[in-house]
């Protein structure tokens, strides 16, 4: 036995105490003796015991009216009743008052030995259960979802306290931040979890194929339409659907939107069946709605409609304790993706990376670290193999030329080399469409050059 299990026998026949304190102290518990109810309970105040045998027939206080006090006092704890007279009532009454059982004078010690063996196992393993269910339910999150700074373990309780019910959720933040990776460890930490998360890029879709995203279409809705077509609130059905960058849809669309948010109820384009389903609404954004509200972009009722429960994540730069556990977490990510030997950063790169802006947070991070493991040549990172080590904090600006449109150039430049002319991302930093970057590059006379 690793570890002495306390028992506390209860009988006002002294022959009785003494013979079974004896007899499970060989055992290799650890045992205590009380006369009656009111020693027991004094006893059990000061110590809890991990089972208690106890008379149902004493002076004063009996088994069954000690049994309810301590139970009372914990809702686990373990007694086994010990009674002269067994009857059908008798049971009943014990076990409706929460006696794991009892057992009948005269005491067969082997039996009573075994009893007291499965119900210390089964308290051991309900123990386990509980204890091994809050470890599950304080662990899990989607792996880039890290931090141990202060704001961050309030962003994590937050998610716990909205997770288990079905609550709408606004999760605010600059662009990088990870809006979607809070939404996602809010839905797999709910009951929803054994369905699908599906998210949609709000900002990314021209309103009437985001019509045709959200609600789906039927054949022959409109040219182009062959086939018919599930929109994204019918397969978040049983799940939940995340609205990302919710503040650039159209007034007309905002108003279908409330409609389905508040009925659960559609039609696909083109199609006149109504369309149930039962999903779970996460929404983010990255600009401050009220101001929406106040200059008629967005509808007043469909916001308040929205905003029943916020989440507001800080930019990365406001909780600087964290980038050295993200930067570290995105080098292993890399470093074995790519199967190459790079292990730590160094300390140069480290005070670096600690004490830049991240005005694309934690994707800009992501995309820096990542860079770096491709040009990487040594086994740990250093400055030079940072997108941006030609600055401390900001691009630079020509002393000679500080219009605006130069700064932009030069921003843009900065954005599009930190991210290896990798277009996508680069607008997704800047905040901007493709065909926006796109015309940009060409305006300035932007060309990729060699690091």
């Amino acid at each position: 036995m690793n570890t002495r299990e306390k028992i506390l026998i209860v009988d006002d026949e002294k022959i009785v105490r003494e013979s079974l304190y004896h007899w499970f102290e060989e055992e290799g518990y650890e045992v205590d003796i009380a006369e009656d109810g009111e020693a027991a309970l004094k006893k059990y105040e000061k110590l809890k015991f991990d089972l208690l045998l106890v008379d149902m027939k004493m002076p004063g206080m009996s088994g069954l009216e000690l049994l309810s006090r301590i139970k009372a006092i914990d809702c686990e704890a373990i007694v086994i009743l010990i009674t002269a007279f067994a009857s059908v009532p008798t049971a009943i009454s014990a076990l409706k008052n929460g006696a794991f059982d009892y057992v009948t004078k005269p005491v067969d010690p082997d039996e009573l030995a075994h009893l007291v063996q499965k119900a210390l196992e089964q308290r051991a393993l309900r123990l386990e259960n509980k204890q091994l269910k809050e470890n599950i339910d304080e662990i899990i999150k989607p792996d880039n979802l890290i931090g141990e700074s202060y704001q961050m373990k309030k962003i994590y309780e937050l998610i716990h306290t909205v997770a288990t019910t079905d609550t709408t959720v606004m999760i605010r933040g600059e662009s990088g931040t990870g809006k979607e990776l809070v939404a996602k460890a809010i839905h797999i930490n709910s009951k929803r979890k054994y369905f699908p998360i599906i998210p949609v890029n709000c900002g990314a879709l021209a309103e009437t194929l985001l019509e045709s995203e959200l609600f789906g279409h039927e054949k022959g809705a409109f040219t182009g339409a062959q086939f018919k077509r599930k929109g994204k609130f019918e397969m978040a059905d049983g799940g939940t659907i995340f609205l990302d960058e919710i503040g650039s849809i159209s007034l007309k669309m905002q108003i279908e939107l409330l409609r389905v948010i508040e009925t659960k109820q559609f039609n696909r384009v083109g199609g006149n069946e109504l369309i149930k389903s039962d999903f779970r609404v996460i929404i983010a954004t990255n600009e401050p709605l009220e101001d929406l509200v106040k200059a008629g972009k967005f509808r007043e009722d469909l916001y308040y409609r929205l905003n029943v429960f916020s989440i507001i994540i800080p930019p990365l730069r406001e909780r600087r304790d964290d980038i050295q556990l993200l930067a570290n977490f995105f080098l292993n990510k890399f470093s074995t993706a790519m199967n190459k030997t790079l292990k730590k950063i160094s300390k140069e790169a480290m005070e670096f990376l600690i004490n830049y802006d991240w005005h694309g947070n934690v994707r800009e991070l992501e995309n820096a670290i990542e860079r770096a493991v491709v040009v990487g040549k040594s086994n740990e990172i250093i400055v030079d193999d940072l997108p941006f080590h030609v600055s401390s904090n900001n691009f630079p600006v020509d002393d000679k030329n500080k219009s605006l449109s130069a700064m932009e150039r030069k921003y843009i430049l900065k954005i599009l080399n930190e991210n290896n002319w990798n277009i996508s991302r680069s607008a997704q930093v800047l905040e901007i469409d493709r065909v926006t970057l796109y015309n940009k590059i060409n305006k300035y006379n932007l060309r990729k050059t060699a690091y």
